[in-house]
């Protein structure tokens, strides 16, 4: 584990600013606050949170960035399974777009609900099953994101309807990418290319840009 990083370390390796910084700092205080009352995350894994959790979902920002050139404005992100915030969260507070967080824990969605008033976020929590908002939400999204959510082809099948819209998918996935690319590759045709992870040697990031069953 890298229990040494540091939020400077992170503000060093991120280029965000200073303000930036703050707001992820009050997340951070709120997770540990909250910690002790639910389980937002592995209790093992919060004294390697700005690099295990926080940089982890900063990493696949940079694989955004042509998509917000291409279109010419701020891009709209769906969040799937969003849990304690992560990519969501992180993605919300460093580029002040909006962020459709979906989690179906009731318990959870209240302390998304809470971060996102208590930094002042252009963010939306959705005590909803996925499922539930194909046709409902009101702008189109460009980014569909997720991380320890489902395995590939689960994922796919509920990320569907905004991937064959046009958006394109950024999932944070382990080390049985390979494998569940294959299983996959059974139901859907995807146009996907993967990128190693910055904060882990078995971790990769999926972008997916095209989708279509089989």
């Amino acid at each position: 584990m890298t229990q040494g990083y540091t939020p400077d370390m992170f503000l060093h390796d991120t280029g965000v600013s200073r303000e930036t910084l703050e707001r992820l700092r009050t997340y951070a205080d709120m997770l540990g606050a909250w910690q002790s009352r639910m389980n937002l995350v592995s209790a093992r894994t919060l004294p390697d949170l700005w690099h295990r959790h926080m940089l982890d979902s900063a990493q696949i920002l940079a694989l955004a960035e042509d998509d917000r050139a291409a279109r010419g404005r701020p891009l709209v992100w769906l969040d799937i399974g969003s849990g304690a915030g992560f990519p969501g969260l992180v993605t919300a507070i460093i580029t002040g777009e909006t962020v459709h967080l979906v989690e179906k824990s009731a318990k959870k969605c209240r302390f998304l609900k809470a971060v996102a008033e208590a930094v002042a976020l252009s963010a939306r929590v959705h005590n909803v099953r996925i499922e539930a908002l194909e046709g409902v939400l009101e702008a189109p999204v460009d980014v569909v994101t997720a991380r320890a959510c489902a395995p590939l082809p689960k994922l796919l099948e509920l990320a569907y309807p905004w991937l064959s819209g046009g958006a394109v998918g950024l999932f944070l996935k382990g080390q049985y990418l390979d494998r569940e690319l294959t299983e996959a590759t059974k139901c859907w045709r995807l146009s996907s290319r993967s990128f190693q992870s910055r904060t882990s040697p078995e971790g990769r990031i999926l972008r997916v840009e095209e989708l279509d069953r089989v």
